[in-house]
């Protein structure tokens, strides 16, 4: 399952085979390609020119022209929307402010001390919990400013570890 924002309006999709429902509707519609980036799209008797703006797969976005009309598309696979469950949804960001436990756990070992230069997506921690071991990475690039935690220490969810 996806969940799919369209200019604000959240939907719910998922495929199976070659159906795609939305909202727990069967989507009946031809799409055909007509151009690089382009395609015409038959829906509900409507004729629509779709153009593929951009597609940034990092950040799981997509920039459409619907009938020359801008479109932003944001998909959120079933992987997003369980570390949004989880509180690691805000890990995403570009600049590193800090970390925070996304579970209950214990710290196994920590990879940066203060004064450490980390880029975006460097090991900053290991925190094992439910008997796995769990690594933090560096939410964008920054300098530490200090660690908060010390290793062996039990930490809380939402318990700041480490601050930029």
């Amino acid at each position: 399952m996806y969940s799919v924002s369209i200019n604000n309006s959240v939907f719910e999709v998922e495929k199976s085979k070659d159906l795609l429902s939305v909202n727990g509707n069967i989507l009946e519609w031809d799409i055909a390609k007509t151009g690089d980036r382009h395609y015409h799209v038959i829906y509900q008797n409507q004729s629509y020119n779709l153009e593929l703006v951009s597609l940034d797969s990092e950040t799981k976005t997509i920039k459409l022209k619907l009938n020359n009309k801008p479109c932003d598309i944001k998909i959120r696979d079933k992987f997003d929307l369980l570390l949004e469950k989880l509180g690691m949804n805000n890990l995403q960001n570009n600049s590193a402010k800090e970390i925070k436990a996304p579970m209950p756990g214990l710290i196994f070992d920590i990879k940066v001390k203060e004064g450490d230069e980390v880029q975006k997506g460097d090991p900053v921690l290991i925190l094992e919990a439910m008997k796995m071991e769990n690594i933090l990475k560096s939410p964008g690039d920054g300098i530490v400013k200090s660690v908060k935690i010390k290793k062996g220490q039990s930490v809380e969810k939402n318990q700041v570890l480490i601050q930029f």
